[in-house]
C-alpha cells in the first residue's frame, strides 16, 4: 500500500463534481457540432451503433486508465508521469507522455477558441434577428463575412479566451468546480429544451429513424466512428489526467468513467435528435458536413415560429459546451507552471492564456488574410493552411499517440498491484478492463492512427 498523496491544487468536493467536470471536458463542439454532421454524412443509424460500440471498447478503457494515472500521480501530467515512471521503475522518458498531452491541449485550445468564437458571435447574430427570413445564400454570406473579417474573429477569439482564463485562475473548487456545476445542468437543460421543440416539428420520428435505424456503412465510416469515439471523451490531451489528479481516493474510478461516457454519449445523441428533425422539417439535407451548424441550421431558425429564441438557445448551448472543454484544455499547462515555476494560479492562467491567444492568431488569419498560405507534408497532408495543420497534427497524430501510450503504460508497464489498488473494483471488472486496455484498445487506436495518416484503408 502506498503512502496517500494529495494534489497541491486541491480536490473535487466529491464524485459528482468530478463527473460534471470530466463530462464538461468531454462534451464540447465534437458532440454538438461534429457528431451530428458526421452521423449525417455516414448513414445515420449504423454509424451510431458502431460509435456506441467503440465508446465501450475504446473510449471507456482508456478513460479509466488516464484517470487512474492522474489520481496515482496527483500532479500535472508531466510531473505525474515522472513520478509514476520512478515508482514503477520505468524509463524516465515516459515524462514525454505528459508533455505530449500538455502540448496537444495547448494547440487544440488555440484553434478551438476561434471556432467557439464563431458560436459566441452567432448568439448575438441570431438574437438580433439577422437570420429571419434569410435564404441559403444570405446565411452563407453572413458566415463568409464573419470568417473573412480578421478583426471580428480576433475580437470573439479574445473574449472566449478571457472567459476561459477567468475560470481557471480561480482554482479547482472556486473556479473549475463552480463553473461546471452551473454550466453542465444548464447545458443539459438547453439541449432538452431544443429536443422538446424538435418533437413539435412533425418530423421527430423521421429524425429518430435516421439516427437509430441501421443502414449501409463502409470501412471508412467505421474508422471515423472509431476515431470520434476516442476523441469525443477528451482522451490523450492531459485534461482527463489532470482532472483525475484532483479526484478523492474514496471515489470509484470505474463507476465515474462509465457515468462520464454515458453522459457524453447522451449529449451527442440528444444533439442529433435536436438537430435532424429541424433539418428535415425545413426540407434541408442532413449530410451537409461542417456547415450543418453554422450554414444550414440558421436557415431553419430563420423560418420557424419562435426560431430566434430556439436559435439563441442553441448557440448558447454550443458556447457552454465549448467553454467547459476549454477550461480543461488549459488546466494541465497551468497546473505545471504552478508546480514547477512557483507561480500563482492567476499569473499562470494569464501566461498560458496569452500564449494560447497568440497562437490562435494563426487560426484567425487562416480564414482570411492567410487562407492562401498553404503547405504540404509528404504522406500526411497537402495544401493545408495553419488551422488545418494544427487540426490534423493534434486530432490525427498527437491524440491517438497519447491514448496509445496511456494504454501501454497503464496495462503493460504499471504493476498490477498498483492498478488494482488504484481502481479498487470487482475482480471481474478489473480483469475485463485490463484485457481490453492491453489487447483490444491499443490495436484499435493504432488502426485509427494508421488510417488517419493514410497507411491503411478499409
Amino acid at each position: 500500500m502506498t503512502t496517500p498523496r494529495k494534489s497541491i491544487h486541491g480536490q473535487w468536493s466529491g464524485r459528482m463534481a468530478f463527473i460534471l467536470a470530466a463530462t464538461g471536458s468531454a462534451v464540447g463542439l465534437g458532440n454538438i457540432w461534429k457528431f451530428p454532421y458526421i452521423a449525417g454524412e455516414h448513414g445515420g443509424g449504423t454509424f451510431v451503433l458502431v460509435y456506441l460500440f467503440c465508446i465501450a471498447l475504446i473510449g471507456v478503457p482508456i478513460m479509466i486508465a488516464e484517470v487512474m494515472l492522474g489520481r496515482r500521480g496527483q500532479q500535472s501530467p508531466v510531473n505525474t508521469m515522472e513520478y509514476l515512471a520512478s515508482e514503477e521503475k520505468r524509463n524516465e522518458s515516459w515524462v514525454l507522455l505528459g508533455w505530449l498531452g500538455i502540448v496537444a491541449g495547448f494547440l487544440i485550445l488555440s484553434y478551438y477558441s476561434v471556432i467557439a468564437g464563431w458560436a459566441l458571435s452567432y448568439v448575438f447574430r441570431t438574437g438580433s434577428g439577422m437570420f429571419l427570413g434569410a435564404t441559403a445564400d444570405g446565411v452563407n454570406s453572413i458566415f463568409n463575412n464573419l470568417v473573412s473579417d480578421p478583426e471580428h474573429l480576433l475580437a470573439w477569439h479574445t473574449i472566449f479566451m478571457v472567459m476561459t482564463m477567468v475560470v481557471v485562475a480561480r482554482g479547482v473548487k472556486n473556479g473549475l468546480e463552480k463553473a461546471v456545476t452551473f454550466l453542465m445542468p444548464m447545458l443539459f437543460g438547453l439541449l432538452l429544451l431544443i429536443v422538446g421543440y424538435a418533437m413539435t416539428t412533425g418530423h421527430f420520428q423521421e429524425g429518430f429513424d435516421f439516427m437509430f435505424i441501421p443502414g449501409k456503412i463502409d470501412g471508412n465510416a467505421i474508422l471515423i466512428a472509431m476515431g470520434h469515439a476516442f476523441f469525443t471523451l477528451s482522451l490523450g490531451m492531459g485534461a482527463i489526467m489532470v482532472y483525475g489528479s484532483y479526484l478523492p481516493k474514496s471515489t470509484s474510478i470505474t463507476q465515474a468513467a462509465f457515468a462520464i461516457a454515458i453522459a457524453d454519449t447522451t449529449v451527442a445523441l440528444l444533439a442529433g435528435l435536436a438537430i435532424f428533425p429541424i433539418v428535415f422539417a425545413n426540407g434541408l439535407e442532413p449530410d451537409k458536413g461542417p456547415g450543418l451548424i453554422f450554414q444550414t441550421l440558421p436557415i431553419a431558425f430563420g423560418h420557424m415560429e419562435g426560431g430566434t429564441l430556439i436559435g439563441v438557445s442553441f448557440f448558447v448551448l454550443l458556447v457552454f459546451a465549448a467553454w467547459t472543454s476549454a477550461i480543461s484544455l488549459i488546466e494541465p499547462a497551468v497546473a505545471w507552471l504552478v508546480e514547477n515555476r512557483n507561480m500563482s494560479r492567476i499569473y499562470a492562467s494569464v501566461w498560458i492564456g496569452v500564449l494560447t491567444w497568440l497562437l490562435g492568431l494563426g487560426s484567425v488569419f487562416s480564414f482570411n488574410i492567410w487562407k492562401d498560405n498553404t503547405w504540404s507534408l509528404p504522406y500526411l497532408f497537402k495544401d493545408a493552411n495553419f488551422f488545418d495543420t494544427l487540426d490534423y497534427l493534434t486530432a490525427n497524430i498527437m491524440l491517438p499517440l497519447g491514448g496509445l501510450f496511456i494504454a501501454i503504460f497503464a496495462a503493460w508497464l504499471m504493476r498490477e498491484s498498483s492498478s488494482r489498488e488504484e481502481l479498487a473494483t470487482w475482480p471481474l471488472i478489473y480483469r475485463g478492463w485490463h484485457f481490453l486496455t492491453r489487447y483490444v484498445t491499443p490495436v484499435a487506436v493504432l488502426i485509427v492512427f494508421l488510417s488517419a495518416i493514410g497507411v491503411i484503408k478499409l
